[in-house]
């Protein structure tokens, strides 16, 4: 079975531009691997700043990503980047109907 999965990037300062580059190229090369699904990949902006990605692991997917050293690299793109920010920690979670701000761009290869 595919895993959803939400993920939270608080932008370093000065660094959104270049978060957002990642998450623009991330789920496509998850694909390009075989590691993500096909479904649509989401971006959305949350009042703190904080940018959330919704995607789809293959099954198994997660597992083989810990392992593969061009995911690892990646990984640490974000990490120089971005903190990540679980979800419980967004003000939005709080509300029974979760509102965030979409962001459209051209997401490559989807």
């Amino acid at each position: 079975m595919a895993d959803m999965v939400i993920v939270g990037y608080q932008p370093k300062p000065g660094h959104e531009g270049d978060l957002l580059n990642l998450i623009r190229e991330h789920v496509p090369e998850l694909r390009r691997l075989g590691l993500a699904t096909e479904r649509p990949a989401l971006a959305m902006r949350a009042k703190g700043g904080v940018i959330l990605e919704v995607f789809e692991w293959k099954e198994g997917a997660l597992a083989s990503a810990h392992e593969n050293p061009y995911i690892l690299a990646m990984w640490a793109r974000y990490s120089a980047v971005c903190d990540y920010v679980p979800l419980n920690k967004l003000p939005e979670a709080q509300d029974m109907f979760a509102q965030f701000q979409p962001i459209d761009f051209d997401w490559r290869g989807q």
